[in-house]
């Protein structure tokens, strides 16, 4: 039972990665698939209030909760501090990382909105009726 429970532990990191890489590029996933844009919205404000607030992160409750069950310690601290601090940036530029990570959600949603006005523009083309 202890390896599914360190297994589950592994898949909720491996979906917090995911969420993280999500935020970083599903604003421009929208720039093809433009009904997406609300899940980016939303995974957004929740890292907005992640970084705000002191809104507790489930993941992160959830993989305590795991580790846990097999005798292992919950994480000291966030996941963020856990396996990205230091690891995916420098431990002494959060801020920064925090500001790139704003930027780049920005430049794909401005992308995003310049695409739709463009494709609005865009005269249809006219149907061609089937002879028949």
């Amino acid at each position: 039972m202890d390896t599914l429970w360190r297994g589950l532990a592994g898949i909720v990191v491996g979906v917090h990665y995911a969420y993280m890489g999500y935020l970083l590029v599903g604003g421009f996933i929208a720039w093809r698939l433009p009904r997406t844009i609300w899940v980016h919205a939303v995974a957004t404000v929740w890292a907005v209030l992640i970084v705000t607030t002191k809104v507790p992160c489930p993941l992160t409750a959830l993989q305590n909760r795991l580790r846990e069950n097999v005798g292992e310690r919950a994480l000291p601290t966030s996941f963020i501090d856990t396996y990205v601090r230091g690891t995916l940036y420098p431990s002494g530029h959060q801020t920064l990382a925090q500001a790139v990570t704003a930027a780049v959600v920005i430049a794909s949603w401005v992308g995003f909105v310049r695409r739709q006005r463009r494709h609005q523009r865009r005269p249809r083309s006219p149907q061609v009726a089937s002879a028949g």
